[in-house]
């Protein structure tokens, strides 16, 4: 049984350490925690638009929510996480990259190496769960009892006035959730997993506070220099790499990584050909070879 919102002690969220952290890295950016709201994303796709009688947001902002009722993920999926079982924020600001090609996939390394830094993963124990990245935009847990979904991604852009604006929606599964109560949609590729099976001392602000300055870096990097430097890193946690997979056109092949540009390589009956498209799905065939 879940316990009423009202009865649970306050999350006590390190909202001014954060602001330390990032405002030399963002000028203006501040910091809003809300108890509750529809979605992260779609607020901040509000706030940036703006309205009658209301300017719109041009500047950095990280907007956390301890409950969502109408949370959203690629392709229409909801995620809907309850307060203190899930961190759900959205960081929206400014940016102006060459090429956007690839930045979920940044944005998943991040977050993956922030909540389990790579020299952890590489002294892992044998059994011990790890975070692993799944083309294009989910972290998932690879534990003894199978692979579990851990995080979600999603990224919106719009313009105004010449300018180019992201919003960068992050979910995070943190207690483990049993699969009758999971926010995600019988479609789910693989069951619900939570941050504390790797990390049984850690709640929701800690990973906040873990996440979100690294992850401003690794964006504004991207910005810089595009998904190229981000290629290796994505390799070493790849949960696809060397797995039969089929794509939303009913074909079927073996990934072979991702490319520079953030397309998943998959070499199919016709050949090698590499996927990009936001509106192709991408599952791990059942019984496929796991990865080592």
């Amino acid at each position: 049984m879940t316990s009423s919102p009202s009865l649970l002690p306050p999350i006590r969220w390190p909202a001014e350490a954060i602001w330390e952290a990032v405002a030399p890295l963002l000028p203006g950016f501040t910091v809003e925690v809300l108890p509750e709201i529809d979605s992260t994303n779609s607020e901040l796709m509000r706030r940036f638009k703006g309205g009658p009688g209301t300017p719109p947001q041009r500047e950095p902002l990280l907007l956390v929510a301890e409950q969502q009722s109408a949370g959203r993920g690629r392709l229409g999926r909801s995620w809907q996480g309850r307060r203190g079982d899930s961190l759900m924020f959205s960081l929206g600001l400014p940016l102006q990259p060459a090429d956007w090609s690839g930045l979920s996939l940044a944005v998943g390394i991040s977050v993956a190496e922030s909540l389990e830094p790579p020299a952890a993963g590489q002294a892992r124990h044998a059994g011990r769960p790890r975070i692993g990245l799944k083309w294009p935009n989910d972290l998932w847990l690879s534990t003894p009892q199978g692979e579990r979904k851990l995080a979600g991604i999603l990224v919106e852009t719009a313009s105004w006035d010449g300018l180019r604006y992201v919003v960068i929606g992050v979910g995070v599964n943190i207690r483990p959730v049993a699969l009758a109560d999971s926010a995600e949609t019988p479609l789910a590729a693989v069951a619900p997993g939570g941050l504390q099976e790797l990390d049984s001392g850690i709640d929701a602000a800690e990973a906040l506070l873990r996440i979100v300055p690294a992850l401003v870096q690794a964006v504004q990097a991207f910005e810089q220099f595009g998904f190229e430097p981000f290629q290796v890193r994505f390799g070493l946690r790849d949960v696809l790499s060397g797995r039969e997979v089929q794509l939303s056109d009913g074909s079927r092949g073996t990934a072979h990584g991702v490319a520079e540009n953030g397309a998943l390589r998959v070499h199919t009956a016709g050949g090698m050909v590499e996927v990009s498209s936001s509106e192709v799905s991408v599952r791990p065939v059942a019984g496929g070879t796991p990865p080592c």
